[in-house]
């Protein structure tokens, strides 16, 4: 399981320095993130290395597994009462229809959401920081911490079980 972990650094210069210390610990690229104001200048980065500033993403998963698991539930009460006539298979096609629905739903919903990292570090953006996002298992962060470090990037409060969905 990987936690994401949240570094601040003064500007570009010191950010592709902790992202170079966090690849040589052996962070993996699709680990990888940049959180920034969006007048900061970011144009060297890849757009990979760019955090989208909604939650959509997070937000349609979410949605399929609920509406998907609202939708089974519904078909298989349809079933059990006879007089609708449902069969199993109509029971699926009601899960499907609501895993859709509440991706879409949720999807919608999350695109109005700012990213947690986003919203729980407004401030240090607002401020002009440039904020370095790292997933990490927790013996790659053992190394790579230290060495993220040792740039100037200062660790922030901030872990959360992540999968490197992006």
């Amino acid at each position: 399981m990987k936690t994401r972990h949240v570094y601040s650094t003064t500007d570009l210069d010191m950010a592709r320095a902790a992202m170079t210390a966090a690849r040589r610990s052996g962070v993996g690229e699709e680990c990888l993130l940049l959180v920034a104001r969006s007048d900061i200048e970011l144009d060297a980065i890849p757009n990979d290395h760019k955090e989208a500033d909604s939650d959509a993403i997070p937000g349609a998963i979410k949605g399929m597994v609920a509406g998907g698991a609202t939708g089974l539930l519904l078909g298989l009460a349809a079933v059990v009462f006879t007089p609708i006539g449902i069969t199993l298979a109509g029971a699926g096609i009601v899960a499907l229809a609501g895993a859709g629905i509440g991706g879409f739903s949720s999807a919608l919903f999350g695109s109005g959401l700012p990213d947690p990292v986003r919203q729980k570090f407004h401030d240090e953006i607002a401020a002009g920081r440039i904020l370095v996002v790292i997933d990490t298992d927790a013996a790659t962060q053992r190394v790579a911490g230290p060495a993220i470090e040792a740039t100037g990037a200062t660790l922030l409060p901030f872990e959360h079980a992540t999968s490197t969905l992006r």
